[in-house]
């Protein structure tokens, strides 16, 4: 079992591709969207480029990732337990949020749940953009990480804890992370979280933002 100071909080590298793809798969095993993203060696390997395209060409996103100095993986490392994936960008800047879909997934229902999501987002936030003063992250970030000229709100894209390390404070040092960055640029933060994971989020200032008359099964939280 993971001690609390056996937690640290550290960038995502391109090594930890695989890491983060295992992570994510079995954080989201249960999960109602689940059957967008099938368990299968193409889509693993849809989700591997996916993340590693971000990593060498959107310097706007922020993989951040928590690592159990107590637990060695196969690879002789700090496994990795959690990581988030926090988006700096506006949705017009940003272009697609992933890249065309895997011929194993159902592409036309990926396309109007995640485009409705954005929708919800910018009913919640706005479009309006102006420029920020260049952050000072408290993690340790290149200067390419930290080059970030022009956003609104910070947006928690993705963020996912292995089940057999929750309840560690994983999470809490991701979103933590994500909105000590928000408070030092002055803007705000969104998240679409699962309504059991809201709470987390009302920890951290964010407010819920749903429609009452939302069936998605999904929290619009904003921290403003």
């Amino acid at each position: 079992m993971a001690t609390a100071n056996a937690l640290q909080l550290e960038p995502v590298t391109l090594e930890d591709i695989p890491a983060v793809v295992d992570v994510w798969f079995a954080a989201f095993a249960e999960s109602g969207v689940r059957h967008l993203f099938p368990n299968t060696p193409g889509v693993r390997q849809w989700w591997a480029d996916a993340n590693r395209d971000d990593l060498m060409h959107k310097s706007f996103q922020k993989y951040v990732k928590v690592v159990d100095t107590e637990s060695i993986d196969e690879h002789g490392r700090p496994r990795l337990i959690a990581y988030a994936k926090w988006d700096l960008s506006m949705i017009p800047d940003r272009g697609r949020r992933f890249p065309p879909w895997h011929e194993e997934q159902p592409a036309g229902e990926c396309e109007a749940f995640f485009g409705g999501m954005d929708q919800v987002r910018l009913r919640v936030m706005g479009e309006q953009k102006h420029y920020c003063r260049k952050p000072t992250p408290r993690l340790r970030l290149s200067r390419r990480d930290t080059d970030i000229d022009r956003h609104r709100i910070t947006d928690l894209d993705m963020l996912g804890t292995h089940p057999d390390f929750r309840k560690r404070g994983a999470a809490s040092m991701l979103v933590r992370w994500g909105c000590e960055l928000a408070d030092r640029e002055g803007v705000g933060a969104y998240v679409d979280a699962s309504k059991a994971g809201a709470p987390l989020y009302m920890k951290f200032g964010f407010v819920d933002h749903s429609s009452p008359d939302s069936t998605t099964g999904i929290a619009a939280m904003a921290r403003k």
